[in-house]
């Protein structure tokens, strides 16, 4: 007869004593937190902000947690291989990073239904599937107030990735704050169809100031858009990671995300045995968005965007409130009502105002 490994003796001693385990782990061993990244960790954007977040839970919680992370995970077939090989290879908590990684994990979430699994921006949840998302949003509105008092040419610039609702919500967000605050004001959108392309996301900003953008937006991960308003002369809004030190005479704000409280609070509930699927929308007023001002903004413009962040944060101001109207002039959001949640995750439509057309 075999003798019984320490590790195996002591997972009986814990069950007899009737503590409860986390999912997928002993209370002898670390959590094993994964985290699959749509982007290189030194975008400097969106997976960098990420990659933040790790960092601090491994700071956090020390040797009672193993993290590890994957970079450069194409979304599809190249996702669900590596959620699997993750889920296989022992992992209790599993983050994964992008839109397009919602059904790869959907699947593979059903079939290890003892590991617990985060998805980002996306919508389907399961017993061990849970979702989370910023309401990045209102910091377009800022943004785009800010835009609104800055340019001269009445013409701002969108360089977008994917046409999902996430990208379509935060273009819609900056033309309502056009349309209060200077009104007439166009936003002009170039698509590049990547999440990171840094030659891409150049040439798209450089032909949205060729037709007059004087502030340029972007829904994309590396500083690209940036570096090239610095060098165009014109202003721009950084996106996921505050981008000041890219573009320090160009950079207004930036809508940074700070993912390390979810993800601390997270770990936090999977070793306690108390997770629960949710579907997690962090913005303004739980710091999940940030938004460092810049010195380039007057300090009466600056005065105004900190009372309208304030409103945001105390839910005295929502950016979509009704009315609200698609391009067709449909009534999409009625007078009085405030967009839910629902409504947001699914938006498909263009504001009115907006000229651009949709991507099909």
């Amino acid at each position: 007869m075999q003798k019984k490994s320490k590790k195996t003796m002591l997972r009986a001693l814990v069950a007899a004593l009737g503590f409860s385990a986390t999912l997928g782990a002993s209370a002898a061993d670390p959590l094993k937190v994964g985290f699959v990244y749509v982007g290189p960790v030194g975008d400097h954007g969106w997976t960098y902000q990420h990659e933040l977040g790790r960092r601090a839970v491994a700071e956090k919680f020390g040797d009672k947690v193993e993290t590890s992370f994957v970079e450069n995970v194409a979304e599809g077939a190249d996702a669900e291989r590596v959620i699997r090989n993750m889920a296989k290879g022992g992992y209790d908590l599993i983050f994964t990073t992008s839109f397009g990684y919602m059904n790869p994990t959907a699947k593979v979430a059903k079939q290890f239904p003892k590991v617990v699994f985060d998805h980002a921006t996306g919508y389907k949840q399961d017993k061990n599937l849970g979702t989370y998302l910023s309401r990045s949003y209102e910091g377009r509105y800022v943004g785009g107030f800010l835009a609104a008092k800055m340019t001269k040419s009445k013409v701002v610039g969108y360089v977008a990735s994917m046409p999902i609702p996430e990208v379509i919500r935060d273009i819609n967000s900056i033309q309502l704050a056009l349309d209060k605050y200077n009104p007439g004001t166009e936003i002009k959108v170039v698509w590049v169809n990547s999440w990171f392309d840094p030659g891409k996301e150049a040439d798209a900003a450089n032909a949205l100031i060729d037709q007059g953008a004087d502030v340029i937006f972007q829904h994309t991960d590396s500083p690209a858009p940036i570096q090239a308003a610095e060098r165009r002369g014109v202003y721009s809004i950084g996106y996921a990671s505050d981008m000041a030190h890219f573009g320090p005479k160009a950079v207004l704000t930036s809508i940074v995300n700070n993912w390390a409280p979810y993800y601390i609070k997270e770990t936090q509930a999977v070793m306690d045995g108390k997770w629960k699927s949710e579907d997690f929308w962090g913005g303004l007023h739980d710091d999940t968005i940030e938004l460092p001002i810049s010195d380039l903004v007057p300090a009466d413009v600056k005065a105004e965007a900190e009372t309208i962040i304030a409103s945001i944060k105390d839910g005295s101001f929502h950016p979509f409130t009704g009315p609200i109207k698609d391009q067709a002039g449909t009534v999409r959001i009625p007078a009085g009502v405030t967009a839910s949640n629902a409504d947001l995750a699914g938006m498909n439509f263009y504001v009115q105002g907006i000229k651009a057309e949709l991507p099909k």
